[in-house]
């Protein structure tokens, strides 16, 4: 299934994509596409609907952010290892954990504000994970049972706020819009190697990352199964992977977003984004 949510900001109701590309309204089944939807019994009870028994939504109605009320939103960083030497950093040891504001959360489409004292901020293409029942101290082979689906992210991220303002990556990770979530939440029966997904993205229609899931240092499963060793993983938490090369700060001079940039990116199977680029008021 492809799940979703639609509608004005704040206001979204859940849906679900059919086979032939319409929205269906879900609001007579589910609540919303949270937590508490995305469990395996939620979604067997989700995927036994016939689509064409809901209401149509009409075309170009706004798309919200994927998942709602996520508990957490935690994020991998240099998990592709081109990426990390485009950085200038190796390879940890160990997966970089660090967390992004739920309050960054927005639609696949919605703007992205440049936040005020920003001359950094970058784009990262990112494969999403979302989790579908509590995992805690779990092992890597039982880890995708825990995951719900699958959907595109982009980690936007201000650089300078991240490196130079000295403390935790979080700061330069968490802005408002800094987490375009979506189109949809594919449901991981329809996914059958998450460690074999194409992903790319351009700006203003010039192509600069293009990479594969199969690159990552440290894959889905022991993701989940590493983090859940540190943290209690609830239903709805969103896990951020990595990105490949091609960032704004790997470039020679470094490229930035600016107000009237357009990002465009999407992976294999979980759908596109785009975002025009603003400043935040």
């Amino acid at each position: 299934m492809k799940l979703l949510r639609y509608g004005p900001q704040g206001a979204e109701k859940p849906g679900m994509l059919d086979s032939t590309g319409t929205i269906r309204d879900l609001s007579s089944v589910v609540s919303d596409v949270n937590g508490a939807a995305l469990s395996p019994d939620a979604l067997a009870k989700l995927a036994a609907v016939d689509p064409a028994s809901l209401p149509a939504v009409d075309a170009g109605t706004r798309l919200g952010p994927c998942v709602a009320d996520a508990g957490k939103f935690v994020a991998i960083g240099l998990n592709y290892s081109d990426h990390a030497a485009e950085s200038g950093l190796e390879v940890p040891p160990e997966p970089v954990v660090f967390m992004k504001a739920t309050s960054s959360i927005c639609g696949p489409n919605d703007n992205v504000e440049i936040p005020r004292g920003s001359e950094k901020t970058d784009w990262e293409v990112e494969l999403g994970v979302v989790i579908g029942s509590t995992a805690k101290y779990i092992s890597e082979a039982d880890a995708l049972k825990h995951v719900a689906g699958y959907c595109v992210i982009n980690d936007v991220s201000e650089r300078g706020f991240q490196i130079e303002r000295s403390g935790q990556w979080v700061k330069g990770k968490s802005a408002d819009t800094f987490g375009p979530l979506g189109p949809w939440l594919v449901t991981k029966d329809e996914v059958a190697d998450p460690q074999a997904l194409s992903m790319w993205l351009d700006v203003n229609g010039e192509r600069q990352q293009t990479g594969n899931t199969n690159t990552m240092v440290y894959g889905v499963a022991f993701i989940v199964s590493y983090l859940s060793q540190f943290m209690t993983l609830h239903p709805g938490d969103i896990i951020t992977t990595g990105t490949p090369p091609g960032v704004g700060m790997g470039q020679k001079p470094p490229r930035y977003l600016k107000p009237g940039d357009v990002v465009s990116l999407g992976i294999e199977g979980l759908g596109d984004q785009r975002q025009d680029v603003v400043a935040a008021k």
